[in-house]
C-alpha cells in the first residue's frame, strides 16, 4: 500500500540571505534603502533647494530696470511687469557705462573659442601622457609621474609672472592671442589630467592590451583603438570639469588675453557701471552665461559618475 505525503508548506525564513563567504547581501540592502519612497523624497527636497537659486536668479533677470532697486521679482510679476527686453538689451546691444562697448554675444563667441580649445588640448595630450605612465615602461617614469602630480599643490598665481614672460613680445609673442590663452590653460590642466586619466587607464586589463600587441598592434593603434574607446567615461568626465573651469575663469584669461579675446566673464565683472546704474542688466547676463555649461552638463552626464568611479577599484 503507498502512502501519498501531503505538500509541504514553504517556511518563511527570516535569517537573510547570505552569499559564499557567509555575509549578508549589503549591496542588495543598500539598493532597496536608496529606493525606497523617503530616499526619493529627500532627493527631490534637495533638488527643489538646489534650484532655488538659479530659479531666482530668471526670475530677477526679468525685472525691468526701473523697478530692480525697488521691487522684489514677485512683486513686478503679480503687476505683470516682468519683461525679456534686458536679454536683448545685452545680448544684442551696447550696454554698461560704455556706448562703444560690444554686445554681449559677441564675447560669448570668445569664451566658446577659448574654451573648447583649452579643452581638448589638455584631455588628448593627457590621455596620451597616462597611457605612456601607465603601459609603456621606460627609465624615470615613476619619478616624472610623482612630479606631475606634485604640480597640483603649486598655486596658479604662482605660475603666472614666470609663464607670462615666455609668451610675452621678448619671447614667444603670444600673448594677447587666443593661443597664448590656450597654452596657459592646457598648462594649468596638464597635472589634473594626467593623474586623473592614468588612474582610469591603468586599470584597463592587460589581457586586452596583450592580445592587441600579439596580433601586431603598434603603440598608436592600441591607444586609438583601444584605450580611447575604453576611457570614454573617464574623458567626458574631465571634459567637465576643464570646461567648467575654464568657462568661469577670469584671471587666466585677463592676464593672458586682451580685449580682442577677453571672455564672457569679463564684460560681466565690469556690468554694473561705476555706480551700479546698470546692476539691472547683471542676472541676465550671468544667467546667460550659465546655459552652455548646463547644455554641456547634462549631455554627458551619463558618463559623468561612471567617469568618476572608473579606476578606483580593480577586479
Amino acid at each position: 500500500m503507498s502512502v501519498t505525503t501531503p505538500p509541504q508548506q514553504p517556511v518563511d525564513d527570516p535569517t537573510p540571505v547570505k552569499d559564499h563567504n557567509g555575509r549578508s547581501s549589503r549591496a542588495k540592502k543598500a539598493k532597496d534603502n536608496l529606493t525606497s519612497p523617503w530616499a526619493t523624497a529627500i532627493s527631490i527636497i534637495i533638488a527643489m533647494l538646489w534650484t532655488i537659486p538659479t530659479v531666482a536668479l530668471f526670475m530677477t533677470s526679468l525685472v525691468p530696470g526701473d523697478r530692480y532697486r525697488t521691487d522684489a521679482w514677485w512683486t513686478v510679476m503679480a503687476d505683470g511687469d516682468l519683461t525679456f527686453g534686458n536679454f536683448g538689451q545685452v545680448l544684442f546691444d551696447s550696454f554698461g557705462d560704455n556706448s562703444t562697448a560690444p554686445p554681449l554675444l559677441e564675447y560669448v563667441f570668445n569664451s566658446i573659442v577659448v574654451t573648447v580649445p583649452a579643452v581638448v588640448f589638455p584631455v588628448v595630450l593627457g590621455l596620451m601622457a597616462a597611457y605612456a605612465f601607465a603601459w609603456i615602461p621606460f627609465r624615470g617614469s615613476s619619478f616624472l609621474f610623482v612630479l606631475i602630480f606634485a604640480l597640483q599643490v603649486v598655486p596658479l598665481q604662482l605660475a603666472l609672472i614666470p609663464l607670462l614672460r615666455i609668451l610675452g613680445p621678448e619671447n614667444l609673442g603670444l600673448a594677447g592671442e587666443f593661443s597664448g590663452v590656450w597654452i596657459a590653460h592646457t598648462i594649468f590642466a596638464l597635472p589634473l589630467s594626467v593623474f586623473l586619466l592614468h588612474n582610469f587607464v591603468a586599470s584597463i586589463p592587460r589581457e586586452i592590451l596583450e592580445a592587441a600587441r600579439v596580433d601586431g598592434a603598434s603603440h598608436t593603434q592600441v591607444f586609438f583603438r583601444i584605450i580611447i574607446p575604453l576611457s570614454l567615461p573617464a574623458v567626458a568626465s574631465l571634459a567637465i570639469f576643464q570646461f567648467l573651469w575654464v568657462w568661469n575663469d577670469l584671471l587666466v584669461s585677463a592676464v593672458f588675453g586682451s580685449a580682442e579675446t577677453y571672455p564672457l566673464t569679463y564684460p560681466i565683472s565690469n556690468l554694473a557701471g561705476d555706480y551700479g546704474q546698470y546692476a539691472y542688466l547683471v542676472p541676465p547676463a550671468a544667467f546667460i552665461s550659465m546655459i552652455i555649461p548646463l547644455i554641456v552638463f547634462f549631455s554627458l552626464q551619463r558618463y559623468f559618475v561612471r567617469g568618476l568611479l572608473a579606476g578606483s577599484t580593480k577586479g
